[in-house]
């Protein structure tokens, strides 16, 4: 650090917070609209057609994206979730070097969703709430929720960044 870099504050400092706040309002609006669905909505669980192509549902996820690992093993309810700390703790870290704001939010995305799942398997026994039914000619897309869809288009958008964000420049 040079004399004249001292006392000032480094650029992406913002940018990291930015992130952050991404992170705790996806907890948050995940958390929430869960509650929301299966307090208000889903009692008693039921099929709720929305629209042609898109129901509210109540499913539960003991395994991983798409339902991949989907059992009743008592493995899922500590693995899965400490897997998911891990993924979380290493993002951070990204997010803790993220020079844009659209990167830090993009990681912040992802730790949003991957935290509000991580919650979801501590409160229900190792599984995550999934409410969310596409479906089109038959085929449904596996059910998900808010945080899948944060973790989502926050991946997306990591690659995205990643193929077409400027390159930093000295």
């Amino acid at each position: 650090m040079s004399a004249g870099d001292r006392g000032r504050p480094k650029k992406n400092g913002r940018a990291r917070r930015w992130g952050v706040v991404v992170a705790a309002l996806v907890v948050v609006a995940d958390q929430a609209v869960k509650w929301w669905v299966l307090v208000g909505i889903m009692a008693p669980p039921r099929t709720i057609p929305v629209t042609p192509f898109f129901n509210l549902v109540l499913t539960w996820n003991r395994g991983i994206s798409f339902g991949l690992l989907n059992s009743q093993q008592a493995w899922n309810a500590w693995l899965l979730p400490v897997i998911a700390v891990v993924i979380v703790v290493v993002l951070a870290f990204w997010l803790s070097r993220a020079e844009s704001r659209p990167l830090a939010l993009a990681f912040g995305m992802v730790i949003g969703g991957a935290i509000g799942n991580v919650v979801d398997r501590l409160r229900f026994d190792g599984a995550v709430m999934d409410f969310l039914d596409l479906h089109l000619f038959g085929y449904h897309w596996p059910a998900f929720n808010v945080a899948d869809a944060a973790i989502s288009l926050g991946a997306v958008a990591l690659v995205l960044q990643s193929l077409f964000g400027r390159a930093k420049t000295h």
